[in-house]
């Protein structure tokens, strides 16, 4: 099985020469500038994601944004002190 594809897509020319001079810039490819964004599109897609998701279930228990800040430095306290005692 292939580790990879090939494919085709149409980029506006603007967008083509400041992909140019940032891929210069950033001492890459265009291929390699092409890869990363869209590498990072997904993650931020799924990150969206994620995060509507936890505001939805933050909601439905009626929590607010500071709560959730709490929940989570109380739960990494409880993962390192349970961490230390293994």
């Amino acid at each position: 099985m292939k580790s990879s594809k090939t494919i085709s897509i149409t980029i506006p020319f603007a967008l083509v020469r400041r992909g140019q001079a940032v891929a210069k810039e950033a001492g890459l490819s265009q291929q390699q500038l092409a890869r990363e964004a869209y590498r990072r599109f997904i993650l931020q897609s799924e990150y969206r994601q994620l995060r509507d998701y936890g505001v939805k279930q933050a909601k439905k228990l009626g929590l607010k944004a500071r709560d959730v800040s709490l929940l989570i430095k109380e739960y990494r306290k409880e993962q390192r002190s349970l961490s230390v005692t293994s």
